[in-house]
């Protein structure tokens, strides 16, 4: 791994790397979380597109919700909800350097909830 960069950032690439291993060419569940929002994306690598994505900021909850594992629950219902609908039930979770707990265990368990296999 390069020079310079942070703990975060090392974890960040061993994920993603070992997601390629594994991953059996399904598309990724990408998360992301900030002090705000969370944000989780299912990516075709295969293509380079985005198929679903879901987060904090849409218009339908952006006042009501805030960084709250209730929060993450609910993207990841709404993530599955479109994922569904774009044909993808299968994917491989990829927690972005983020501990798998909180609000990320949080949309994880909601998006399996919802359908979605990983």
């Amino acid at each position: 791994m390069a020079k310079g960069l942070s703990l975060f950032q090392k974890r960040r690439q061993r994920v993603r790397t070992a997601l390629r291993v594994k991953g059996n060419l399904r598309p990724r569940l990408s998360v992301h979380r900030s002090g705000r929002h969370i944000y989780a994306q299912v990516i075709d690598d295969e293509q380079g597109r985005t198929v679903a994505s879901a987060s904090t900021l849409e218009k339908d909850v952006r006042g009501t919700t805030g960084a709250t594992a209730d929060a993450a629950a609910a993207v990841g219902k709404r993530l599955a909800e479109k994922a569904a609908a774009a044909g993808v039930t299968r994917v491989v979770f990829d927690r972005g350097g983020f501990l798998f707990h909180g609000r990320v265990k949080a949309l994880a368990d909601a998006a399996r909830e919802g359908g979605l296999e990983f």
